[in-house]
């Protein structure tokens, strides 16, 4: 997915209350926790920290930029200034394999790539969908794979159960998404009943659409999705219209693409994490073991869009 930038006022105001929900659940959840992560099994490793940039061994961390709430990959505690859920767990994870920290810096999504590659970050983790288009702009380290679902209000009332039943109605989706053009091509099939796609500042402003009636359906990740289907502080209002994930692909930490040796370090850096069982504990804490992935990846998005 992607997330937006220069979010209106009356937009945050109109998303606060849903964004609230979100929150809360996210610390609520019995897929989350409060304690902070595990005790970790991947340990430091000095070959692989004397590797890292001399400006990042200098600062002692390496700078990630994050973007909007969007539980449960990344989103706010309670304090509203800690940063939480599996992003921020691996993340950390990683650190302690490299011996630095990883510091969070909030970002516009549309801005992350730009500020990448004028450096003012090293990273972006952002649920940033790797594809063939975005690595002509940086280089993607995969550590997570999901696709699309479709959400609608709880009782699906329309009776939404695939893309096709879009057709003619309102989609409310997050601006600038994968999810924006899946939907655009899904319009080839409508004939003359095209799908009225609306889009918003985030997600969470896309789902007040939905829960106020205004939109039919939202469109977004698979995490996210399940998230606020099944958590207790939200599920009245949202269910999967079904279980299927369209177009899945790996999502990808963004590196710049001038920085080769620090795309490598964080590549073996999460490969053993991952090696550890650090990794499969995280997206199990956090309710999403079914995106695991088997290694870390260079680019394999593009890789897989360019096979198909």
């Amino acid at each position: 997915m992607t997330r937006p930038h220069r979010r209106p006022r009356h937009a945050i105001v109109a998303a606060a209350a849903l964004l609230a929900l979100l929150i809360a659940s996210g610390c609520g959840s019995d897929r989350t926790h409060t304690d902070g992560p595990a005790a970790s099994a991947a340990t430091f490793d000095q070959a692989l920290h004397d590797r890292l940039p001399a400006g990042i061994l200098t600062r002692g961390s390496v700078r990630v930029g994050g973007g909007d709430p969007y539980p449960p990959a990344s989103f706010f505690a309670p304090d509203g200034r800690t940063i939480v859920g599996f992003e921020p767990d691996l993340a950390a994870a990683m650190g302690r394999v490299l011996g630095v920290r990883f510091e969070w810096v909030n970002v516009d999504f549309s801005d992350l790539l730009p500020q990448l590659n004028s450096h003012k970050i090293d990273i972006a983790m952002a649920s940033m969908t790797d594809n063939a288009e975005r690595e002509k702009h940086a280089d993607f380290v995969n550590y997570f794979q999901a696709g699309t679902s479709i959400v609608v209000q709880r009782g699906n009332p329309h009776g939404i159960s695939t893309l096709k039943d879009l057709c003619g109605k309102v989609v409310a989706v997050e601006e600038e998404t994968t999810q924006v053009d899946l939907l655009q091509r899904t319009q080839k099939g409508c004939a003359g009943k095209r799908i009225d796609i609306r889009t918003y500042g985030d997600n969470a402003n896309a789902l007040v659409q939905l829960r106020t009636g205004r939109a039919v359906a939202v469109l977004s990740d698979y995490p996210p999705a399940v998230h606020v289907s099944t958590d207790q502080r939200t599920s009245a209002h949202y269910q999967l219209a079904a279980s299927t994930q369209y177009e899945p692909s790996p999502y990808g930490i963004a590196v710049a693409k001038d920085q080769t040796e620090l795309r490598n370090v964080v590549r073996d850096a999460l490969e053993r994490v991952m090696r550890s069982g650090d990794y499969a504990d995280v997206l199990q804490r956090w309710g999403v073991p079914s995106g695991a992935l088997d290694s870390a990846t260079i680019n394999a998005g593009g890789t897989a869009a360019s096979a198909g």
